[in-house]
C-alpha cells in the first residue's frame, strides 16, 4: 500500500478542512470570545460520536461574481448551515445547525437548497429533526443568483411546516434569531432557547427600514420575555444545557429506558393537605409518581394553572398535563387552555399516551378572562380532546368541577380509558362554594346574623361535599374507580399497556 495521495484527494481534503474549526480559527476564537460554541462544537455535543453524515459540506455562498473563490471557501463554509443525518441515543435523526460565523447565519441560495434537501429526507424517512436557528434571516448579497427577483418561491418554510405531525421537530437557539430564522424556530414542535437569545420576526435593519425606529438587537424578543409569553418552551442557561435538553427531549419520542427507579409510592398518600382549601406543590406528586429524574416540563412560566411535560413510567414515555392549584387555584385560564391543547396535539401526533392529573375548580371566569379570548381558546381543549387517538388516563387528585374538569379529560369523563380518583376527590357541576351561594341564595340572605349565616354556609358546603365526594361519584358511575394514591403508578401503567395492546391509539412499538 502506498502513502501517496492523488491530487484529487488532496484537493478534496483541503476543501473539507476549510469548513472545520481548526482551519477557521478566527471565526472560532470570535465565538469563544462571546462565551458561545461553534456550530460544529454544538453538533459534536448533540449527536452520537462518529454517526454524522454531512450533506452539502462543500457549498459556499452564491457570491463567486463578487468575491474570490478561496475567500468564499474559508469564510462562507457550508453556506452557513451544517446539515446531515446522525444518531442520538442510537436513534436516526436529521440535523440542521446554523453557523452564525458565516455571514451572520443568514439564509442564502445554496443554504436554502441544503435546508430543502434535509427537510425532504426527514419527511421521506420519518426522521426526527433538530435545528439550531441562530441567524439574521434572508441574505440580499447572493449576486450569482440571476433567475429570481424576490426569492419567495423557495420551499424551505413550507417543507419545514409540513413536517408538523409527521416527525418530532426540536429547535434550539442561542444568540440573535431574526426573520426567517425565527420563523423556523417558531414552527418547531418544541423550542429551546438560551438566556443569551433574542428572537423576533424582524431584526433591527428591517424594523428601521420599515420606519418603525432604531433598536438594538438586544431590545428585540429577549429570551426571558419570550418564555413568559409562551414562545420558548424551555429556557436554558447556555448552549451546553440547551443541547443536553434537546438530546433528552428527543428520547421521549424515540426510545424507552431500560434502567429506571421510582420513589416510595406511599408518599403520595400524604401530599394532599387535609384542609381542602389549602394548595400544595403538585410537582412533588409528579416527581414521586414518575420514574426518578424523568420529568421534563415545557412552558413552565406560561399558562401556569396547567403543567405540561413528559415523564417516564417503567422507562416508557408519557405525555402529562396536571392542574397546579397554587396558580389561580387550578382554574383553567385562556393561556393554560391553549398551552394544554397544543401539547395534547403534540402527544397525539407522535403516539405518546397522556396522563392527566386533575385538580381544578373549572374554567377561569370574569370579564378579564373573556377579554383574553376565553371562549375560543378554552374551547380548543374540547376540539383537541375529541380528536385524540392516543389513550388518556385521568387521575382526579382533588377538585373536578364543571367544564374545566371535563376539558382536562379529553372533553368528558367517559373519554379516558380510565378515570379514577384519589379519596380526596370532589365533583360537581361547579365549585362547591359557588354552587351553595347560588343555589341557597335566599336561605343565606334570610339569616341576618353574620356568624349564623357563615355557619349555615359551612354546613351547606359540607353537605355538598358529602354528596360529591369521590366515592359517591364512583357509586353513580360518573368515574371508574377510587384508588389508593400509593397504587396510582401501577394502575396507570396497566391502563396504558392494556389500551395500547388492544390497538387503542398509535402503538409505540419501541416503547410500550
Amino acid at each position: 500500500m502506498t502513502d501517496d495521495i492523488r491530487p484529487e484527494l488532496a484537493y478534496l481534503q483541503e476543501r473539507l478542512s476549510n469548513t472545520q474549526d481548526d482551519t477557521r480559527d478566527a471565526a472560532r476564537d470570535k465565538r469563544h470570545g462571546k462565551g458561545y460554541r461553534t456550530a460544529r462544537e454544538n453538533l459534536a455535543a448533540l449527536i452520537d460520536e462518529g454517526s454524522f453524515i454531512e450533506y452539502g459540506q462543500l457549498a459556499v455562498a452564491a457570491q463567486r461574481s463578487r468575491r474570490d473563490y478561496a475567500d468564499l471557501q474559508q469564510n462562507t463554509a457550508a453556506d452557513g448551515v451544517i446539515t446531515g443525518t446522525a444518531t442520538i441515543h442510537g436513534a436516526a435523526v436529521a440535523v440542521a445547525i446554523y453557523d452564525y460565523s458565516v455571514l451572520a447565519g443568514s439564509q442564502g441560495y445554496y443554504h436554502h437548497k441544503k435546508l430543502d434537501r434535509i427537510f425532504e429526507l426527514a419527511e421521506e424517512n420519518q426522521l426526527p429533526i433538530i435545528i439550531y436557528t441562530e441567524g439574521g434571516g434572508g441574505r440580499p448579497g447572493d449576486t450569482d443568483v440571476l433567475t429570481q427577483i424576490a426569492g419567495l418561491n423557495i420551499s424551505s418554510f413550507s417543507t419545514w411546516a409540513r413536517l408538523s405531525g409527521k416527525v418530532p421537530r426540536i429547535a434550539v437557539n442561542n444568540g440573535y434569531c431574526f426573520a426567517g430564522n425565527a420563523a423556523l424556530f417558531g414552527c418547531a414542535d418544541i423550542t429551546i432557547a438560551t438566556r443569551s437569545s433574542w428572537i423576533g420576526m424582524a431584526g433591527p435593519a428591517m424594523i428601521e427600514g420599515g420606519g418603525l425606529g432604531v433598536f438594538e438587537p438586544t431590545a428585540i424578543g429577549p429570551a426571558d420575555h419570550q418564555e413568559k409569553i409562551g414562545v420558548v418552551d424551555i429556557l436554558a442557561k447556555d448552549e451546553q444545557i440547551a443541547t443536553e435538553q434537546a438530546r433528552n427531549l428527543l428520547g421521549y419520542f424515540t426510545a424507552g429506558s431500560a434502567d429506571w427507579e421510582y420513589a416510595d409510592q406511599a408518599l403520595l398518600r400524604q401530599l394532599i393537605p387535609e384542609d381542602r382549601r389549602w394548595g400544595y406543590p403538585v410537582r412533588r406528586i409528579i416527581e414521586t409518581l414518575a420514574d426518578q429524574g424523568s420529568f421534563t416540563e415545557l412552558r413552565r412560566v406560561f399558562g401556569r394553572p396547567i403543567i405540561t411535560g413528559f415523564i417516564r413510567l417503567e422507562g416508557k414515555p408519557v405525555g402529562m398535563i396536571a392542574s397546579d392549584c397554587q396558580q389561580l387555584g387550578g382554574a383553567v385560564d385562556a393561556e393554560a387552555a391553549g398551552k394544554a391543547a397544543r401539547f395534547l396535539q403534540l402527544c397525539d401526533a407522535h403516539g405518546l399516551p397522556v396522563l392527566s392529573l386533575v385538580d381544578t375548580p373549572g374554567f377561569m371566569v370574569g370579564p378579564d378572562s373573556e377579554s383574553a379570548a376565553a371562549v375560543r381558546r378554552m374551547s380548543s381543549l374540547f376540539v383537541t380532546g375529541a380528536s385524540l387517538t392516543v389513550p388518556m388516563v385521568a387521575i382526579f387528585l382533588r377538585k373536578a368541577y364543571g367544564l374545566g374538569a371535563m376539558a382536562l379529560t379529553g372533553g368528558s369523563f367517559a373519554t379516558p380509558v380510565l378515570a379514577a380518583s384519589w379519596p380526596t376527590g370532589e365533583f360537581g357541576a361547579m365549585g362547591l362554594e359557588g354552587a351553595v351561594r347560588l343555589g341557597f341564595k335566599k336561605e343565606l340572605e334570610a339569616v341576618t346574623d353574620n356568624a349564623e349565616r357563615a355557619a349555615l354556609f359551612d354546613r351547606l358546603v359540607a353537605a355538598a361535599y358529602e354528596g360529591g365526594k369521590a366515592t359517591e361519584a364512583a357509586a353513580h358511575l360518573e368515574i371508574d374507580a377510587v384508588i389508593d394514591p400509593a397504587d396510582t403508578r401501577e394502575i396507570v401503567v396497566r391502563a396504558f399497556a392494556g389500551a395500547l395492546n388492544k390497538g387503542t391509539g398509535r402503538n409505540m412499538v419501541d416503547t410500550w
